[in-house]
């Protein structure tokens, strides 16, 4: 019989929906903690909102280090390094070998974290306005940076021999911040998939790479007693990566032993190290598209550890291309981009200043966002009610860069001058004015790009307001080469502000003189003044 596009179609979605209730079906997880939380998105929804201090901190760094940084070529080494061809592909060979015998695992063999010291960097990071500290749990190498009972293949047993998520989270907590952790490790089994490939071409020609490898090969070598493939996952046919768990598009379903290791390793993470915010790499939660048992099982239990005196959760779930119910039950992501406007629910930009792991070639070209870039950034997404997570990428020895630590502190001393237009304030009717509001870039993954290509101007403008309504900040985007600023959204005939104003004053300074007309409020700036990046204007009734 022939098939036609669309008779293969239905076939392919009828195995797939076949394969995944299976897969569904079988699944036997551990209990939940019991409360008023359940597994379900309508009781998910009584979260409604995340809690005061994740609404309060607005700015976070993130460390998205682990095995991968090793290289220091940048993201998604562990998987483009079986791509023969590749700049990894022809670079691991130079600095480690063939990846028939020499793969990834080599690599966290070697990588020793030697230079790990949480509590000097988290100091430094507080120091320099971060309020909530993340870090990489796993990524999708699959590889556990804590003492993971479920995961031979963690940073106790292998490599580092450290617990990394335990050092964070006591650093963290002694310099008063709060602790998240983000997990990214189920997407390992279709993530690998090139690895069950072979050279094509040269003398390991048709020799398969180390993902084949099994517990017996080892006998004798330094992983002996270890099972490549409790690393790799690969014990399966590959139909071709897709980032969506649908059968149709090209993605292999994960079996329920695979996904019930992944819940028994999250659920671990968050009893022994109990972090105040996770953040999945997923669409919606892990494995939605296969199954949203995984997902909203673990939700659930996280919430119901969290509860405060009145019975809401404390804890903080992130998740991408949420849906409206979905955005009332967890906290919404959009990686690299930002909202379009203001959003009722709070909500996340996660970003980085350079690649996700550690790239040494955007050090030696200083190539990084600018501290500037990352304010301006900061500034547009609080005023639409959301946050910041930045991911500053440490070296293989746990440490910053140079450049890294030159950005980081000059984002910090603007917080320190203009950190109350930013921290524990709440959108205001509109969240902004200027050229940049009226035309923004399309982000990758959704919304609008995190950094404008273009430039702004003195008319761009983003606005804050204190909890209790009675003080708004204006935050200038641009330095006015005359020292005026123009707010058009508080004319004398706006609605926004149809009372008097009493008072403007620099934030971090002084009190400012001003006129007010049909035009705008108009605001003369200090003769001396001698901010940089942006500044914020503190306006009272």
């Amino acid at each position: 019989m022939k098939l036609n596009r669309v008779t293969l179609s239905v076939l392919l979605l009828g195995f797939s929906l076949t394969t995944v209730l299976a897969q569904t079906n079988s699944l036997q997880l551990p209990p939940i903690a019991a409360g008023p939380f359940k597994a379900d998105w309508n009781s998910l929804t009584n979260y409604q909102s995340a809690p005061e201090w994740y609404r309060d901190a607005k700015f976070g760094i993130w460390a998205h280090w682990g095995p991968q940084c090793q290289p220091e070529h940048g993201d998604w080494y562990a998987r483009s390094m079986y791509e023969e061809g590749s700049a990894d592909y022809k670079s691991h060979l130079v600095e480690y070998g063939h990846p028939s015998t020499n793969g990834f695992k080599d690599v966290i063999h070697q990588w020793k974290a030697e230079h790990f010291d949480p509590d000097t960097l988290l100091k430094f990071y507080k120091d320099n306005g971060a309020k909530i500290f993340m870090a990489l749990a796993n990524h999708h190498d699959n590889f556990d940076n804590f003492n993971s009972k479920y995961q031979p293949w963690n940073s106790v047993a292998v490599g580092p021999h450290k617990d990394l998520i335990g050092g964070w989270a006591a650093a963290a907590r002694k310099n008063g911040l709060r602790f998240g952790v983000s997990v990214h490790a189920s997407h390992t089994w279709m993530w690998y998939e090139p690895a069950q490939r072979a050279d094509k071409a040269g003398p390991f020609a048709g020799v398969p790479y180390d993902v084949k490898l099994t517990k017996a090969d080892g006998k004798g070598l330094w992983w002996d007693g270890l099972d490549p493939q409790d690393l790799y996952a690969q014990n399966h046919a590959p139909k071709g990566y897709n980032w969506e768990w649908d059968a149709t598009k090209g993605s292999s379903t994960p079996d329920a032993a695979y996904m019930e290791k992944f819940f028994k390793r999250t659920q671990q993470l968050w009893d022994d190290y109990h972090p105040d915010q996770i953040y999945f790499d997923d669409t919606v939660l892990p494995f939605h598209g296969v199954t949203d048992k995984i997902g909203l099982n673990l939700a659930a239990h996280f919430y119901n550890t969290r509860l405060d005196k009145n019975g809401c959760t404390e804890a903080v779930i992130n998740g991408k291309w949420l849906s409206d119910e979905q955005r009332r039950s967890m906290v919404y992501d959009i990686e690299r981009g930002k909202a379009q406007g203001i959003l009722p629910q709070p909500w996340q930009t996660d970003t980085c200043i350079g690649s996700w792991h550690y790239d040494a070639n955007i050090f030696k070209h200083h190539y990084y966002k600018s501290a500037a870039s990352v304010v301006r950034m900061l500034a547009d997404i609080v005023s639409k009610n959301g946050n910041l997570m930045l991911s500053v990428p440490l070296q293989r020895d746990g440490q910053p860069d140079a450049d890294e630590i030159k950005i980081v502190s000059e984002i910090g001393a603007w917080l320190k001058v203009n950190g109350d237009a930013i921290y524990a304030t709440r959108p205001w009717k509109i969240y902004g004015e200027g050229p940049s509001t009226v035309v923004a870039e399309k982000g990758q993954f959704d919304g609008q790009t995190d950094v404008s290509k273009k430039p702004f101007s003195a008319e761009d403008i983003r606005f804050t307001q204190s909890k209790d309504g009675k003080t708004v900040y204006a935050i200038v985007l641009e330095i006015p080469k005359d020292g005026q600023v123009t707010i058009k959204s508080l004319a004398a005939n706006s609605p926004n502000w149809p009372g008097k104003i009493g008072s403007v004053r620099l934030v971090g300074g002084g009190k400012l003189k001003f006129t007010r007309d049909e035009t705008g409020l108009h605001v003369s700036l200090p003769d001396k003044f001698d901010g940089k990046i942006a500044f914020a204007l503190k306006i009272r009734a």
